[in-house]
């Protein structure tokens, strides 16, 4: 087994989660198949786990339902257990469960809406954040998270940055706190890196970047967060942490209130062209 296969089958963030029932259910439903598809040719584990580049450990973990296959494993075993595609098939089903359900809820959202507009309130938000910004973010979090528990939570969190790969693109908009910018998690070369990485979001041709700036007199986003979605049919979907107590919202008239509070927000935010031009600056301080 050579030391780069052994690093991928090592890699944290692919533990299953024992609170995601459904996740639970489909990683055991494939371990078993592979077991089952494993012993009705005869091979012993050892053997396979050879011939699959993994450790013997790695496949009893993935057959007992305790880790989420990666894709590269299940097209090995395919090839090895001669399954003719039905093993490969089975990464559709585990790609659903890779991440946490509330991650995956919320990026199912975002990958249908056709318009995405997020104020942020304490944080820099989570679409906009660079893998080693997420990193250093849930790592500060108390009571602390395992390092398993980070690189799952980074994982799923740099994925939903395929939104902005998206043919035909969403609208999006998004209005950040000048504090959140300035506070450097991670220290100093994570933070450069991080407004690097705005001011490339920023300048993409569906998206607005807006800083609310800290001397700004009159601020209509002191109650928290926002976040609107909209979607091809009409309807939309939205939230508010000083809203309608925190939970998603889908009637016309809630969505309205929030609708003010955005637009209301985005007015006394600077203009984008102002804000990138805030944003570079900042990288000009230090």
């Amino acid at each position: 087994m050579t030391d780069e296969v052994k690093g991928e089958a090592d890699e944290p963030g692919w533990e299953v989660d024992p609170d995601d029932e459904w996740g639970v259910a489909v990683i055991a439903t494939v371990g078993r198949q592979l077991k089952l598809r494993r012993e009705a040719v005869g091979m012993k584990a050892g053997d396979f786990a050879k011939a699959v580049g993994y450790g013997e450990d790695m496949v009893y973990k993935i057959e007992g339902g305790k880790r989420i296959p990666r894709p590269e494993y299940l097209d090995k075993a395919d090839r090895v257990l001669r399954a003719g595609g039905l093993i490969s098939a089975m990464k559709e089903d585990v790609a659903k469960v890779r991440y946490p359900k509330r991650v995956r809820e919320l990026a199912k959202l975002e990958a249908q809406a056709v318009e995405i507009g997020i104020y942020e309130s304490h944080s820099i938000n989570g679409l906009l954040q660079t893998p080693e910004h997420a990193r250093s973010l849930f790592q500060a979090m108390q009571p602390p998270y395992s390092p398993d528990e980070v690189a799952r939570m980074v994982a799923a969190r740099t994925a939903r940055g395929s939104v902005f790969e998206r043919s035909p693109a969403p609208a999006l908009s998004f209005v950040q706190e000048e504090a959140a910018l300035r506070r450097p998690l991670g220290g100093r070369m994570v933070w450069r890196h991080q407004l690097e990485h705005l001011l490339e979001v920023g300048r993409l041709h569906n998206v607005v970047l807006q800083v609310m700036p800290l001397d700004c007199e009159t601020h209509s986003g002191l109650v928290g967060r926002i976040e609107l979605l909209k979607f091809p049919d009409g309807t939309a979907v939205g939230r508010s942490d000083g809203a309608f107590n925190g939970r998603p919202i889908t009637d016309p008239r809630q969505l309205r209130v929030l609708e003010l509070r955005y637009g209301t927000i985005r007015a006394q935010a600077l203009s984008p062209r102002e804000s990138l031009a805030f944003i570079e600056h900042l990288l000009g301080e230090k």
